[in-house]
């Protein structure tokens, strides 16, 4: 995503993912717990279906829509045998070994073969565990598919049996569903003479564009990204290898490899995200900085934010040295921008989302790096639902 603004030699960067990866993985097992099931009383049922998948089978549309809100029950049974495997396994999956850690799976935080499931389009949608037994509210509207937690090339033999219930929305629910709106007050052109269009390394070349905004709390902000599956990132390699070893028991340790540093304000960002999968993180993975601004909007807390995607390693146009290399960034970068609009709104924690083009708009560009960029101009603002978390934030990196 958004590259290094510093040179360097993939080679360190990989070998100490290689190093966290065989320092944690042994110690890694995976479980899931489940809430009840039990059917709800005040509510009304709207479906109840039956689906069978196979050993073979990665994903299978059930053909079912939900929408935001709507409780989805899961009950499944039966049994699936892998060749290379000592034992059936339940739709909980098999726990995951030292070597079965190698595999990228589409859920990672599940075993082989587990139950998943998954609500929209499969560029987006984040994966979810259903295993024996599922009770959850739907986040986002959008095509349900259930499948099995298994590589492209793995086979099983076997059927898992899956009960599918779907209820009306609860009354009570805190759920959000985000409405799309032409303005929200306060985004408006004066406010673009506050913010600084682009970001910048530590020497004060320009790079990525602010392409985001957020309207919330520092409680809701988080909220919003841990509930999309987002992990905040560590500022260096030495925090990194750090927290990935104390917290050897979490997927967030795949996660945090480190950010670079880079300005807006006059500081480096606040908060650093991620969303990939394990291992992959290394070469490509989405993510993106955030500065808290140093004013608000309308008594409102507002994050500026850059977001760009890895998609692999180039050469440092910087240096004339051919050896360092830095990130590489997918040069559509409002398809990034269109990447976080979609897993932010499916969390039930945005309640407006709207697209603002400033006057002079950037449309084409090149990074700190050197890499170039091109974009639409618009910058995506999202305004959060209030936390209902009571528990205090964590502390940013400023």
């Amino acid at each position: 995503m958004i590259p290094s603004p510093h040179s360097q030699s993939a080679a360190p960067l990989l070998t100490a993912a290689i190093v966290l990866f065989i320092a944690i993985a042994p110690v890694l097992a995976l479980a899931a717990t489940q809430r009840s099931t039990s059917p709800p009383t005040n509510t009304k049922r709207l479906l109840s279906q039956e689906i069978q998948l196979t050993g073979d089978q990665l994903w299978v549309d059930t053909g079912i829509d939900v929408h935001p809100g709507e409780r989805l029950l899961f009950s499944a049974s039966g049994t699936l045998r892998y060749a290379d495997a000592k034992t059936d396994n339940s739709p909980d999956g098999l726990t995951r070994g030292f070597k079965d850690l190698l595999r990228i799976l589409p859920f990672n935080d599940a075993g082989r073969g587990a139950l998943i499931g998954r609500i929209g389009d499969k560029d987006f949608a984040e994966p979810f565990l259903i295993g024996a037994k599922r009770d959850l509210v739907a986040p986002a509207a959008g095509r349900l598919s259930i499948g099995i937690n298994q590589t492209s090339s793995d086979t099983a033999e076997g059927t898992f049996k899956v009960e599918i219930q779907i209820y009306a929305p609860d009354a009570n629910s805190a759920f959000v569903a985000a409405r799309t709106v032409n303005s929200i007050p306060g985004i408006d052109n004066s406010l673009f003479t506050k913010i600084p269009r682009r970001i910048s390394d530590k020497s004060g070349a320009p790079g990525d564009m602010v392409n985001f905004l957020i309207l919330g709390s520092q409680t809701a902000m988080e909220n919003a990204f841990k509930t999309a599956g987002w992990v905040r990132v560590d500022a260096d390699v030495k925090e990194t290898l750090l927290t990935g070893i104390m917290a050897s028991m979490s997927k967030e340790s795949y996660l945090t490899m480190p950010m670079s540093m880079l300005y807006l304000f006059g500081r480096t960002q606040d908060y650093g995200w991620a969303h990939a999968e394990p291992i992959q993180v290394v070469a490509s993975r989405n993510h993106l900085r955030l500065w808290k601004a140093p004013f608000t909007i309308n008594g409102e807390t507002l994050w500026v934010g850059a977001a760009t995607h890895d998609v692999g390693f180039e050469h440092d146009q910087r240096s004339k040295d051919v050896t360092a290399i830095t990130h590489k960034i997918d040069p559509d970068i409002d398809l990034e921008r269109e990447y976080v609009q979609k897993t932010l709104t499916s969390t039930g924690q945005v309640t407006e989302v709207t697209h603002f083009l400033p006057t002079d708009p950037i449309q084409s560009a090149k990074t700190a790096t050197g890499g170039s960029f091109h974009s639409n101009g618009q910058v995506l603002i999202f305004k959060l639902a209030p936390a209902t978390d009571n528990s205090a934030p964590a502390q940013s990196q400023r």
